[in-house]
């Protein structure tokens, strides 16, 4: 009944805000966007498949309001014991579904669930179409507790631009919310990032504070670099009482001259290594129990239609057992309209 009434309420905040917008607003097409994937992984000899179903609805009101929503469908399937049947577990997910007010370039004001904003991986790089390993990092539960999304507000946007250099920020607020459908933690923090255009580069840090249970300070890092078309490097750090990480992640694409740049214009090797140092024990912190490191190997193989067959071999090291990881993937990412909106919008 309690995610029933969450439900109800977040579908009455947005028939408020469609009800006062204007009649210009249907001059701009909601679009729906996202992507349908499966996955197939063996994780130290236990086989899993996964279907997921991600679609992000925008919703423009106008030009300074902008409805946002992301909901996840996945399966699990996986055999309940050695040698046993397949069963399968379904799980129903919104990862976000907010309200933007942009004011102007220096100031967004968000209201609503949004993805929490600590590093670059929830927001960025985490979606399945995205991302190029679909383990998420050792380190992603610090900062993003308790499950990635926030409710509350957030403001976002320019500090300063300058032709050399641009300033970003943001910074949020999230209550507690124990639904099953918008759970979230209690939290607020900020995260601030400089970026160079010319070298194609951003550094940036973001700082939490968790302000329930045992009340703590998360802290991180994170650059991007891309100096060409080609070469893509990502990394982050992260800290938190209960350990402390990072992980480095670069991806390659090949030219498309010449006879071989041609036959490997589709292919994109990636790689990624990671380490997490336990610092304290943690109850349900979804980190890993022990010092833990990783390295991952893959490529992606990017087909017509947006199609993306991703392929990633990884192998683990810690105190608790060592193990293998292989998995293989594909993704169809999909884009349009809302066909039945009133003809003649843009």
């Amino acid at each position: 009944m309690r995610c029933r009434r969450n439900l109800y309420l977040w579908a009455s905040l947005l028939l408020i805000a469609f009800s006062e917008v204007p009649a210009k607003a249907q001059d701009l097409v909601p679009v729906v966007s996202g992507a349908a994937g499966f996955i197939y992984s063996k994780d130290s000899g236990q086989t899993a498949l996964q279907p997921i179903l991600s679609p992000v609805v925008l919703i423009p009101l106008g030009s300074k309001l902008l409805v946002e929503s992301n909901l996840e469908m996945q399966g699990f399937v996986a055999r309940s014991s050695p040698g046993g049947p397949y069963e399968g577990q379904y799980f129903f997910s919104v990862n976000y579904l907010q309200l933007d007010y942009v004011v102007n370039s220096h100031l967004t004001i968000v209201a609503g669930r949004f993805l929490s904003p600590f590093n670059i991986f929830s927001e960025r790089i985490g979606p399945i179409w995205i991302q190029n390993f679909q383990d998420g990092p050792l380190i992603y539960p610090i900062g993003t507790r308790t499950s990635g999304s926030s409710d509350g507000g957030m403001i976002r946007g320019v500090v300063a631009s300058r032709p050399g250099w641009l300033l970003n920020y943001t910074a949020f607020f999230s209550a507690l919310n124990n639904s099953q459908y918008f759970s979230a933690g209690r939290a607020a923090g900020t995260r601030v990032g400089l970026f160079l255009p010319k070298a194609n580069f951003e550094v940036g840090a973001s700082y939490e504070r968790f302000l329930q249970d045992h009340h703590s300070n998360s802290y991180g890092g994170y650059f991007v670099w891309q100096p060409g078309t080609q070469v893509s490097v990502k990394a982050e750090y992260a800290h938190s009482p209960q350990g402390q990480g990072y992980w480095i992640e670069g991806a390659y694409r090949f030219r498309e001259s010449g006879p071989l740049g041609r036959a490997l214009k589709n292919i994109q090797p990636i790689v990624r290594g990671q380490q997490f140092y336990r610092l304290a024990p943690g109850v349900n912190d979804s980190l890993p129990r022990a010092d833990t490191q990783r390295v991952d190997f893959g490529l992606n193989y990017y087909l017509p239609h947006e199609i993306r067959l991703n392929g990633s071999y990884g192998r683990q090291f810690s105190s608790t057992g060592n193990s293998n990881n292989w998995t293989l993937d594909l993704t169809y990412r999909f884009l349009f309209p809302v066909p039945f909106w009133p003809k003649g919008a843009q």
